[in-house]
């Protein structure tokens, strides 16, 4: 599976990281998600434990997967429901104030986030102006730094889940642990995906550096060893459509981000948020 992603300067130094979005992907929850509580209990449980130590991690790693996307699904649910919520109503009111918050997540933790676990190779589009080693080195640096920040916030979000479950006795609905709920979920989303970005980054470079320090080979079978994790794409047609005319300072304006979230299947309030970030 190989993501799309594309990466260019928005605003003075910078830069823009979002993932392509597939018009054909339906967006429907995995199958393999339990939609009810028995559901999961049965997949948990179903598995015959391994006579070494009673299980292997990887077994461990997967229903706790199993648990979070569990929890993820009724989120989602109980935000859709929010949101079908009647004008004037608590629940719609809850939700506007929930939008609110969710304007202030940083846009590189939703870049991390739509990095899927299960992808093997991405694909980098870029301006053909910049130098590939260049676009190679702010993700890298990108993807090490999510992966420590998430990882840190991850643990400070779990751990305040205890302390904002005590509002469950009040008749309203316990909005501040929802919220932490979500932030700890999300953490920990951004951090496999900015892991994943950093793993298959430095992957694709140690495979360079073993090739090089090995027996000659070709210059095709070269570029085959980086092709197999790690793909460029100079585009002629992104480096058309910024405007180098715009100020440094003010960064691209609304007409040529909307213009290359339509031509790169960009979402356009993500890249925004990358001009107006301070």
């Amino acid at each position: 599976m190989r993501a799309k992603l594309v990466v260019f300067p928005i605003r003075g130094r910078s830069w823009c990281f979002s993932r392509m979005i597939d018009p054909s992907a339906p967006g429907a929850q995995s199958p393999n998600t339990p939609s009810t509580f028995r559901e999961l209990y049965s997949m948990l449980f179903s598995s015959k434990p391994s006579p070494v130590n009673g299980f292997h991690a990887s077994e461990a790693s997967s229903k706790v997967e199993l648990v979070v996307d569990f929890v993820a699904n009724k989120m989602n649910v109980a935000w859709i429901n929010l949101e079908k919520a009647p004008q004037g109503t608590i629940k719609n009111k809850i939700h506007g104030f929930g939008l609110m918050l969710l304007s202030r997540v940083k846009p590189s933790e939703i870049f991390f986030k739509s990095i899927p676990k299960e992808i093997d190779s991405v694909e980098i589009t870029y301006p053909s102006s910049l130098n590939s080693r260049l676009v190679r080195r702010r993700l890298r640096h990108i993807a090490f730094r999510g992966s420590v920040i998430h990882k840190q916030y991850f643990y400070k979000s779990a751990i305040l889940l205890p302390l904002t479950s005590v509002f469950m006795v009040l008749p309203l609905p316990n909005v501040p642990f929802f919220w932490i709920l979500f932030r700890t979920y999300s953490h920990w989303r951004a951090s496999q995906g900015s892991e994943k970005l950093l793993h298959l980054v430095t992957d694709s470079v140690e495979k360079v550096k073993v090739r090089e320090s090995s027996t000659p080979i070709s210059v095709k079978e070269s570029k085959d060893s980086i092709v197999s994790s790690w793909v460029f794409q100079p585009s002629a047609e992104l480096e058309k459509l910024l405007d180098h005319k715009d100020g440094a300072d003010e960064g691209l304006d609304d007409s040529t981000i909307s213009k290359i979230c339509q031509k790169f299947y960009l979402n356009n309030a993500d890249v925004v948020k990358y001009r107006n970030l301070m």
